[in-house]
């Protein structure tokens, strides 16, 4: 008698589908993308380059990014939409550990490529108006999110230009940490403004 056969289930395919390999190459190339940005500026991040960071060939690269400039605009992009996702993440806290976390998202590797990103538009018409769009609309939400996560009452005098004040004090700081990690003198001012935000928008 032969061995007895068990039934045969269905078989799981190892594959994963096409659309979903796409879109992971996709986002391996964004990430690559920000980080060589990050460490290497607009001038040392080509698209072999990103392409060997992402594991990838540069054919592949291509396939989903036909120039340089579609890449980086779609680093920027990409960038947008994590720093907006960071801030709708932060857990609703007192203020002063609102303003704290504010402050830290423009001190991390995320700002850090959004900068090289500025100043490669500031010199490449192509990059120039995708750019100045996208910090426009990344301007809006997050100053829409840090409304929200302060509990700031927009219609009272002044409150806007609080919370702009406050955003505009923490890329000020983001850009000073490019050069220097200050973080104790850091700490003091982010406490000093912490009470004048404080003050400024009222309980």
């Amino acid at each position: 008698m032969g061995a007895v056969t068990p039934p045969s289930s269905p078989v799981k395919s190892a594959h994963t589908p096409k659309q979903d390999r796409s879109r992971a190459t996709r986002q391996r190339l964004l990430e690559a993308a920000v980080a060589c940005l990050a460490e290497h500026g607009w001038a040392g991040s080509t698209v072999s380059v990103v392409a060997e960071r992402a594991g990838v060939s540069r054919g592949a690269a291509q396939h989903h990014f036909p120039t340089r400039e579609d890449l980086f605009t779609g680093a920027v992009e990409y960038v947008a939409e994590e720093r907006s996702a960071a801030l709708r993440a932060l857990p609703v806290q007192g203020r002063a550990e609102v303003v704290a976390a504010l402050v830290d998202l423009y001190t991390g590797p995320l700002f850090r490529a959004a900068l090289q990103l500025w100043v490669a538009a500031s010199n490449e018409a192509q990059l120039r108006p995708r750019v100045t769009e996208l910090e426009a609309r990344v301007g809006r939400e997050t100053h829409r999110i840090a409304v929200e996560l302060l509990g700031a009452d927009e219609s009272r005098p002044g409150t806007r230009e609080t919370v702009q004040g406050l955003l505009d004090m923490a890329r000020g700081l983001g850009l000073a940490n490019v050069l220097t990690d200050d973080t104790a003198r850091r700490e003091r001012v982010v406490a000093q403004w912490a009470a004048l935000v404080e003050e400024g928008l009222g309980r």
